[in-house]
């Protein structure tokens, strides 16, 4: 009797080890600031992404894949906790600022990563942060066990300098876990063998990687070879930003193939999106456009119409999504995290609750309608808003307008709808009401508007005395 209850033993333990190691390696990569048309998958044609090419065809095509907010920061503390931004008051970009610690993403939130620790997964995050410089608001004390790239929004590609003012901390070194780190050559390319490695390094247990590049964010930097590469572009901003996807694009094909060469890659959940869309010119300030094509939508980074917030949306596992597939529902950024959650055995009920919807079901056929009766977007406390209802109806609103379109008949939102129908926009209105009941005010002072004061109290600082001797006119230091 007692070998039978060792057998049985041994049994339990081997099926529990299978379930367990049966369980998906997820990958999450993220672009900033590409423009929607800027991927052969969603039409371009003057420049090359076999390798997100490949992807898309080998799983699912989001048509209608939204990110929670139209620029860096909020849209990555939407895709990373896995919940409105606005629950936690993060809905603006955070200061770059090591010295401050209330700069970041409030630390009661329950990141995805931390979820999938808890699982047993090991987790590793390569590229750009910008949830807070501080101590409290490290990578690795928010649920990844490994961390390599920088803490602020942005970096230069090519150099570090530590004699420069710091400001947003472009020229700051990179952080490798909780130890100085510098990089070679080109930062995208640095970016994406660090994440080759993890997966080598990492290839015998369940993991999960968040790859969040830089490119295309500007600085508009690239490799002399890659330019050179795109030639045929007669505008210059436009043959650079070409030159940075392309890079991305083929890092993104040395981790899919460190995936393949470890036998991983049928069991490898992977998604791709951008952060939000491309920044576009404007009459005031006509320089703001990065290179980027977000057509056929209205706008791009910063808006609430489609150009800022509907982005490339992709999801391939090869074992579970049928290749090939198109998937017209929408869908948001936090259904990323939700979804990484359900497939690795999380728990997403652990409070804060998760508010995305596990896709997995729908794209598989499994589950019918849409993930979602309505999104939701909001800015400025409020002061512009917008929501999408499932059957394509948006409606919007500012301080000078109001608005509504039908997205499926007006993809490119240029047939304001709210005379002819003005009971439709009050029905979504009074929806968006109910679901912005449970938001805070933004917690941050814009970053702009923060070294300004953060100057000015330097300024301050300097003794009476001295100024009366004339330090000033002796000694100005360089804010900008």
């Amino acid at each position: 009797m007692r070998n039978i209850f060792f057998l049985c033993a041994i049994l339990t333990f081997s099926v529990t080890s299978l379930r367990a190691d049966d369980r998906p390696n997820i990958v999450v990569i993220v672009a900033d600031d590409m423009g929607y048309a800027d991927a052969g998958f969603t039409g371009a044609k003057d420049i090359l992404t076999p390798n997100l090419d490949k992807i898309a065809a080998s799983g699912v095509v989001f048509k209608q894949g939204y990110v929670n907010h139209p620029f860096c920061g909020p849209s990555r503390a939407a895709l990373l906790s896995g919940r409105y931004q606005q629950r936690f008051g993060f809905e603006t970009n955070v200061v770059y600022d090591p010295s401050n610690p209330l700069a970041g993403i409030d630390p009661n939130e329950k990141l995805f990563p931390k979820r999938l620790q808890k699982a047993g997964y090991t987790t590793g995050c390569v590229g750009k942060w910008h949830l807070g410089a501080a101590e409290p608001f490290h990578p690795n004390k928010r649920g990844f066990d490994y961390f390599y790239g920088f803490l602020g929004g942005g970096h230069h590609y090519f150099q570090i300098d530590l004699t420069k003012p710091v400001k947003e901390g472009y020229l700051q070194g990179l952080v490798r876990n909780k130890r100085p780190a510098d990089f070679e050559g080109y930062l995208t390319t640095a970016l994406s063998r660090d994440a080759v490695k993890f997966v080598n390094d990492n290839k015998e247990d369940p993991f999960f990687l968040y790859l969040a590049y830089n490119a295309p964010h500007g600085p508009l930097q690239a490799p002399a070879e890659d330019i050179a590469r795109y030639k045929h572009i007669p505008d210059k901003k436009r043959r650079i930003y070409a030159a940075m996807v392309d890079v991305m694009d083929r890092g993104i094909g040395e981790v899919i193939t460190a995936l393949e060469t470890n036998g991983l890659r049928e069991n490898t959940l992977v998604f791709f999106i951008s952060d939000n869309g491309g920044p576009q010119g404007s009459l005031k300030k006509p320089s703001a456009w990065n290179g980027s094509n977000n057509l056929p939508f209205r706008g791009g980074k910063g808006d609430l119409y489609d150009g800022g917030i509907h982005v490339p949306f992709i999801a391939s596992w090869p074992s579970k999504i049928p290749a090939g597939t198109v998937y017209d529902k929408p869908v948001i950024a936090i259904d990323v995290a939700r979804t990484a959650v359900a497939v690795a055995g999380g728990n997403a009920q652990a409070k804060p609750a998760m508010e995305g919807v596990d896709l997995i079901p729908f794209v598989t056929g499994k589950k019918e309608g849409s993930p979602h009766d309505a999104l939701f977007w909001r800015g400025d406390d409020g002061g512009r808003w917008a929501v999408l209802d499932a059957d394509g109806t948006k409606h919007l609103r500012d301080e000078k307008n109001e608005e509504l379109f039908h997205l499926p008949d007006d993809i490119a939102e240029a047939n304001n709808l709210i005379q002819t129908n003005p009971e439709r926009a009050s029905d979504l209105r009074a929806r968006w009401t109910v679901w912005n009941e449970g938001n805070l005010p933004g917690r941050f002072v814009p970053y702009v508007d923060y070294h300004k004061k953060r100057d000015q109290w330097f300024k301050d600082m300097v003794p009476q005395k001295a100024i009366d001797k004339g330090y000033e006119a002796t000694f100005k230091p360089n804010f900008k």
